[in-house]
């Protein structure tokens, strides 16, 4: 005696594709016991026309069809967008071509018999593969929400970086306005290295707004784009220096990529300032390399080398700047001895 009919399955429409119109009208009288609803065709041409119409939640292909082979079939089926589930029927002798199926793609499979067990098993394989469908669909759809929300997120994110970069623009060009205004050189130049100190920090959130990697930047990029800026700011007739950079393509997180700029602004401002005659051309170089976990800053002109052991010409801040900025990196910067000019060389853990 077959099972009542389950309400939770009354709108199950399931396709039978098999050329046996006996074994057609048999699997409609029993799935029908089970709760569902099923259409029966002879061929893949007439199943692909009733899937196109809609409205069909699972395939039982059989592997023998009235113009062709199931597994000729089946990969048609696997093509289609929102597929339904497709259950492989096939001879009791034949698991190999229920392997076969299996590998072309179809959800399951079962051996065919004529006993009521076998009309009972099509149905619990049915529910089998409906819930697994159910299942990916869910997942797939959670991820897209996941997907959506974490666009959102991340264009909220660049908006942020973008209007703290706007913002820390607008700040130093106030200090500019007001170091236009003053006559006191002094003054002048602490306001100057107050705004590179800005710039530094802005030109990190205006990369952060133009990468698509959340909380990384690519070092190189950063540091041509800010100390091209920097040496435009900076350089004059007394200072026609070159700045000179070399680095690879190396991403650190934003608080780190922070510190540097900060630290490379503090030692080529130095280098612009101190270690060329006024009016003599010469070159800053900026080195950046990784080593294992490891990144390799150096700074190095071919000045006249100064005495890092004496008192701190100017306000002696940009001594403090570096001190503090190479402690949170975990480093000390020092300098090489054996350099005719001068040579800064911080080394600090990337990870």
């Amino acid at each position: 005696m077959g099972e009542a009919p389950d309400d939770a399955k009354s709108e199950i429409r399931i396709l039978y594709v098999d050329e046996d119109e006996m074994l057609g009208l048999l699997m409609q009288e029993h799935l029908t016991q089970h709760g569902f609803e099923v259409e029966w065709v002879q061929d893949g041409a007439a199943a692909l026309r009733r899937i196109a119409d809609g409205g069909i939640d699972a395939v039982v292909l059989d592997h023998t069809l009235e113009t062709e082979l199931g597994l000729d079939f089946l990969p048609q089926l696997m093509a289609l967008p929102d597929r339904p589930p497709v259950v492989y029927a096939t001879g009791a002798n034949d698991t190999g071509i229920a392997v076969a199926a299996l590998k072309a793609g179809a959800d399951d499979y079962v051996l065919k018999g004529s006993s009521p067990d076998y009309f009972d098993l099509v149905a619990a394989t049915l529910e089998q593969s409906l819930e697994r469908a159910r299942f990916r669909r869910e997942t797939a759809e959670a991820q897209e929400l996941i997907r959506q929300q974490r666009d959102r997120a991340e264009l909220l994110l660049a908006e942020v970086n973008h209007r703290v970069a706007n913002s820390l623009g607008l700040v130093g060009a106030l200090i500019r306005m007001q170091s236009s205004i003053l006559t006191d050189q002094v003054a002048i130049d602490a306001l100057h290295e107050t705004q590179s100190r800005i710039n530094a920090i802005a030109s990190v959130h205006r990369r952060l707004y133009d990468s698509r990697q959340i909380g990384k930047v690519q070092v190189d990029e950063y540091l041509q784009n800010f100390l091209s800026e920097l040496e435009a700011s900076i350089r004059d007739d007394k200072r026609p220096h070159r700045i000179v950079l070399t680095a690879g393509p190396i991403n650190l997180p934003t608080d780190k990529v922070v510190t540097l700029g900060l630290i490379v602004g503090e030692l080529v401002t130095n280098a612009f300032k101190y270690a060329y005659r006024e009016g003599v051309h010469g070159e800053i170089r900026v080195i950046v390399e990784r080593f294992d976990e490891e990144l390799h800053l150096v700074v190095e002109d071919d000045g006249g080398g100064f005495d890092h052991s004496s008192p701190a010409r100017g306000s002696g801040l940009g001594t403090k700047i570096l001190t503090a900025m190479a402690a949170s990196l975990k480093s000390e910067l020092t300098y090489d001895p054996a350099c005719r000019g001068t040579r800064a060389i911080l080394i600090f853990p990337v990870s």
